[in-house]
C-alpha cells in the first residue's frame, strides 16, 4: 500500500506507519491543488490535517484511493458525498485533541477575563499599568456553550472546577446526559441573554456554518 501524507504530522505517527514492511509512505507537506491531483493517482491511502484540502476534483484523480485519514476531528477540507460516491473510506480521530482542545478554551477565557495579552504587551514596552489590567473573576459567572460533545462536555468539567455556572445548547443531548454533566440545557435563545462568556464546540457543517 502507498500512502501519501500531504500536511505535517507527528513524527511518532509517521515512524510508526514506516514501520510495516507491506506500507510505503511518502510525506510531502505543501502541495498545491495541482501538485496533489498530478500525484493522488499513484496512493491508495491519504492521510492530511487541515491544510490540505480533499475536493471532488482530488477525489475524482484519485483512481486508486481507498481511505482518507483526517488527523483530526473537523471534515470541511473533505468532499465526503465525492468520497462516498467512489466508496473511499473517510475516517477522523474525534478524540485525538479533546483535552487540548478544552485548555485551550479554558485558557482562552482567562486570558480574556485578566486582560492577558494587553498586559503583556504593555508590559514589554516598559509600562506596569497593574491596575489597568486587573481584569475581573471567572468565580460565578456563566459560561454557555453551543455544543456539548466531547469537548464541550470537558469544558463544562473544568469550568465547574473553576466555579462557573454552565449552562448549554445541544438539540443531540438528553436533559438527563446534560445533568450528569452538571449542566443546564437550554434554547439558543433562551441561553444568549443569560452567558457572560459564550463558547462554541460543533463541527463545522452547512447547518452550522456562520
Amino acid at each position: 500500500m502507498k500512502v501519501l501524507i500531504s500536511d505535517p504530522l507527528a513524527r511518532e505517527g509517521v515512524d510508526r506507519l514506516k514501520e510495516e514492511d507491506n506500507i510505503k509512505v511518502r510525506e510531502a507537506p505543501g502541495l498545491s491543488q495541482e501538485e496533489l491531483i498530478r500525484t493522488i493517482p499513484e496512493y491508495d491511502a491519504l492521510i492530511v490535517r487541515s491544510e490540505t484540502k480533499v475536493t471532488g476534483e482530488v477525489i475524482g484523480a484519485a483512481s486508486r484511493l481507498k481511505v482518507i485519514g483526517r488527523a483530526g476531528t473537523g471534515l470541511d477540507n473533505i468532499d465526503i458525498t465525492s468520497a462516498t460516491k467512489r466508496g473511499i473510506i473517510v475516517m477522523n480521530t474525534p478524540g485525538g485533541n479533546t483535552i487540548s482542545a478544552a485548555e485551550h478554551t479554558i485558557s482562552m477565557i482567562l486570558a480574556l477575563s485578566r486582560n492577558i495579552p494587553q498586559a503583556h504587551s504593555s508590559l514589554k514596552s516598559g509600562e506596569w499599568n497593574r491596575k489597568k489590567f486587573m481584569g475581573t473573576e471567572v468565580y460565578g459567572k456563566i459560561l454557555g456553550m453551543v455544543g456539548l460533545g466531547r469537548i464541550g462536555s470537558e469544558v463544562a468539567k473544568r469550568a465547574q472546577g473553576l466555579k462557573m455556572r454552565t449552562i448549554a445548547y445541544d438539540p443531540f443531548i438528553s436533559k438527563e446526559r446534560a445533568e450528569q454533566l452538571g449542566v443546564t440545557l437550554m434554547d439558543l435563545e433562551e441561553l444568549l441573554p443569560e452567558v457572560d462568556y459564550l463558547t462554541v464546540h460543533t463541527p463545522l457543517s452547512s447547518q452550522t456554518r456562520n
